[in-house]
């Protein structure tokens, strides 16, 4: 009972986020200086083509009669038409957001394994050469801006080097056949190994641009933790007992120190998801982010409104599983709490 009470109260949660959340997008977009409908209708467009339009897709009703209808269509799944490509919104984002989930797991996974690796090596040589050239390591990902490295990447790798692409998801003269969208699972499961390794050598840049700037926050947050449990007395008997390093520091400390880390992990993974929008305009990376930036820029606000529901969504699902994976990690922490 305690586990679906928990499951229960989280999902009640979930569901109030996202409606207010699909209040305030819809009534700040009230709030916009813009006629979307002048936009799409051209400049050249007369007045009456212009009210077409707004009667086309219901842009002429007052705000709280839009309102009404908008939450009806979320609550059968409807997220209402794109204006800039002329289909629905759901069926846009089924497109994109493979894509986008592609670039976060591949992301995310490096950003997990060198992360923790760099904050372990860093407590466990601390204040050594070694830890301060990790530290600066790790830091560098704060530090420089996510656009900025990227534009570095390409500029070194692909304009110099001539090493990677600059941008894309596949070599456009390789054929692949779609079944769940992520390129790598799809050449596999088909046996496409052109298509396999066009898509891994398409991914290398963007995400491990996105690792960097990612594990950063999980080296400094792993490299607190650890420092913090191999201080506790029970890590000093152990030692004392004669327990080989290893064993202290991969089997107890580490054990440890990743229940603080694997909040930074999940919340991490929820930001590459959601906020990778220059990440994937510069590499044009045919994902969720360059829908969003292109929806912004021609003012499509069915389609803002949308992947902004998409994305709360993502964060809030994100942070169920990591309060799920605390009792994973450490059975003492009960989901009930």
């Amino acid at each position: 009972m305690g586990i679906q009470r928990f499951f229960a109260k989280r999902l009640m949660w979930i569901v109030f986020v996202l409606a207010g959340l699909a209040v305030i997008t819809f009534f700040v977009s009230f709030m916009v200086p813009a006629d979307p409908a002048r936009y799409f209708a051209g400049p050249h467009a007369t007045n009456e083509q212009v009210e077409a339009l707004k009667r086309r897709y219901g842009l002429d009703r007052p705000p709280h009669e839009q309102f009404v209808n908008y939450i009806i269509r979320l609550f059968h799944g409807d997220l209402g038409m794109a204006l800039h490509t002329r289909r629905p919104v759901i069926e846009d984002l089924k497109i994109r957001f493979p894509a986008t989930l592609e670039l976060a797991l591949i992301s995310i996974v490096i950003a997990t394994l060198v992360g923790v690796f760099v904050g372990v090596v860093s407590a466990v040589k601390k204040d050594t050469l070694i830890d301060n050239v990790m530290r600066v390591f790790a830091l560098g990902g704060v530090a420089l801006p996510g656009f900025f490295l990227a534009l570095v990447f390409q500029f070194v790798f692909y304009a110099r080097l001539g090493i990677f692409p600059s941008g894309g998801r596949i070599d456009p003269h390789v054929q692949l056949q779609r079944i769940t969208g992520l390129n790598l699972i799809d050449s596999a499961i088909t046996l496409n190994w052109p298509a396999f390794v066009s898509s891994f050598y398409y991914l290398i840049l963007p995400s491990t641009c996105l690792a960097y700037i990612a594990l950063s926050t999980i080296a400094r947050m792993t490299r607190s933790s650890m420092l913090e449990v191999l201080s506790q007395d029970y890590m000093k008997t152990a030692k004392a007992k004669g327990l080989a390093n290893f064993k202290v520091i991969y089997k107890h400390a580490l054990r440890n120190a990743l229940i603080p880390t694997s909040t930074v992990i999940g919340l991490t993974f929820g930001n590459i998801l959601g906020g990778s929008v220059l990440i994937e305009l510069i590499f044009r990376w045919p994902g969720v982010g360059t829908y969003l930036a292109q929806s912004m820029i021609t003012l499509d606000f069915p389609a803002i409104m949308g992947t902004t529901l998409l994305i709360a969504a993502i964060y809030v699902i994100v942070n169920l599983f990591v309060d799920i994976g605390y009792s994973i990690i450490d059975p003492r922490i009960s989901v009930e709490k």
